[in-house]
């Protein structure tokens, strides 16, 4: 009888990757455990999705979207980051990829697994390998779309955490800019509590309406109270507010939306699609206030505006001071006047002239031109015209350039205003003045008996040496 031994396999573990499953077959709660055990992360995913491409590159991927960043997310942006691991035929080969996912995208965490990249090869050249630029490039449209699907509320917390990241992405991912673009939310005046979407917003546009209208701040009441919009909500016309520092950059990347550009309100040229009747009326009062627009351009503020015009954008302000088309308005002044690097003097677009805009129906606006033509020289004219100037600087989100001039000014305009003389001065009792002289003299005793007095002598005690008793 032969003995025969007969070994029997036992593959200990037979689950599939998760990955490799179809997705029907993976409920929440795997693709949760899943995601905490590859990213630490203590909380659920806020989204995902699972996928398979084919064509040019063939992989599986599943994508996390976390549901808070990470603390240091801005401080640390643009450096690379582990969060996608990358798979070959199964075979975990780096997570070390600096462009698996795109910068603003970076907080997207996942697994990919491919059998068309080469195993055999190092990590530096896989990452040179064109099929990867492919796999890159479907994994972003694949995020995009599962952020588009996100529910309302869930987006709601999406946006809270990474809404920055999507600004930054329309700025850096150019052929992707429509699809971030529809992700955007921003605070309008249509609604006081809730964003809205560049979508909705063109849903409720008025007819005939070619431009989004935005003002931007550094808050909310901010954007509403000021002078640009004034003519807007009057007219019912909807109005963004963009009120975070980078929202001024990321317009500037997306010149339209749907085939509507995007007009800032305290810029030139605002069209708010006047009646012929309206024209016609603003066409009287330009030959009316035509010297005054003179004087104010060539004498009063040639130093300060480019040219001074009648608003009709204004309602209740007397007066704004309005950016040209490629000019710095306000917000965008202070926000580069406050960067680390800049320049004491400020930029050439914060020191460029502005647009002086008057409201012809203010009542400062007709006395001022009632003073112009009565004496164009009188002090009160000037003093008036200065003013406006500086409010308008304030009102616009601009800063003075000369606080003391200013502050002179309006103690010129108070004594007017109050009666006051102008000649008289400042009359301070002597006796103040006496109090601290006196003060002085009587300190200087005090001061001189706390002098030490004057150290004498002392005199050095020479000890004499005893005789020894074997000398006496």
């Amino acid at each position: 009888m032969v003995e025969k031994t007969v070994y029997d396999w036992e593959a200990m573990n037979d689950n599939k990757p998760i990955w490799l499953r179809n997705a029907k077959e993976v409920d929440e709660a795997d693709y949760t455990a899943f995601y905490k055990s590859f990213s630490k992360d203590t909380e659920d995913p806020l989204a995902h999705v699972h996928f398979s491409a084919e064509g040019e590159v063939t992989f599986r991927s599943i994508l996390f979207v976390p549901k808070a960043a990470p603390h240091d997310l801005y401080q640390d942006y643009g450096k690379a980051v582990d969060n996608i691991k990358m798979y070959v035929k199964r075979v975990f080969i780096t997570d070390d990829f600096e462009e698996m996912m795109p910068k603003y995208l970076s907080f997207v965490k996942g697994v990919v697994d491919s059998d068309d990249l080469p195993l055999n090869v190092s990590r530096e050249t896989l990452q040179q390998n064109k099929l990867l630029r492919v796999i890159k490039k479907k994994l972003v449209r694949k995020a995009l779309d599962m952020l588009k699907k996100m529910s309302e509320e869930d987006y709601k917390k999406f946006y809270n955490e990474f809404g920055t990241n999507v600004k930054l992405g329309v700025m850096e991912d150019h052929s992707n800019r429509n699809r971030l673009a529809k992700l955007l939310r921003w605070q309008s005046s249509q609604d006081a509590e809730e964003m809205t979407s560049l979508q909705s917003y063109l849903e409720r546009m008025k007819d005939k309406q070619d431009h989004i209208y935005f003002m931007t701040g550094t808050n909310r009441v901010e954007c509403e109270k000021s002078p640009f919009v004034e003519a807007l909500l009057k007219k019912g016309y909807e109005v963004l507010y963009l009120v975070d520092p980078i929202d001024e950059y990321t317009i500037q990347n997306l010149p339209e939306f749907e085939g509507k550009k995007f007009q800032n309100a305290a810029k030139e040229n605002l069209n708010l699609q006047e009646t012929d009747a309206a024209k016609e009326i603003m066409e009287k009062l330009g030959r009316e206030f035509d010297t005054l627009m003179n004087w104010l351009k060539e004498k009063v503020l040639s130093a300060g505006i480019d040219k001074a015009i009648l608003s009709t954008r204004l309602v209740e302000s007397p007066c704004a001071l309005v950016a040209t088309q490629y000019g710095y308005s306000g917000n965008m002044e202070r926000i580069m006047k406050s960067q680390a690097y800049a320049k004491a003097g400020g930029a050439d677009g914060a020191n460029a002239k502005k647009i002086l805009e008057l409201n012809p129906f203010h009542p400062l606006v007709k006395e001022l031109n009632a003073l112009f033509k009565a004496d164009e020289d009188s002090e009160a004219a000037k003093d008036l015209a200065g003013a406006l100037y500086d409010t308008a600087l304030l009102r616009s989100g601009y800063s003075l350039k000369d606080t003391t001039a200013f502050s002179s000014r309006m103690d010129k305009l108070l004594r007017r205003s109050f009666s006051i003389d102008m000649e008289a001065k400042v009359e301070i009792p002597a006796e103040l003045d006496a109090v601290v002289e006196e003060a002085v003299v009587a300190d200087e005793p005090a001061a001189e008996e706390a002098e030490p007095a004057e150290e004498q002598p002392v005199q050095e005690e020479v000890a004499t040496p005893e005789p020894a008793k074997d000398e006496l």
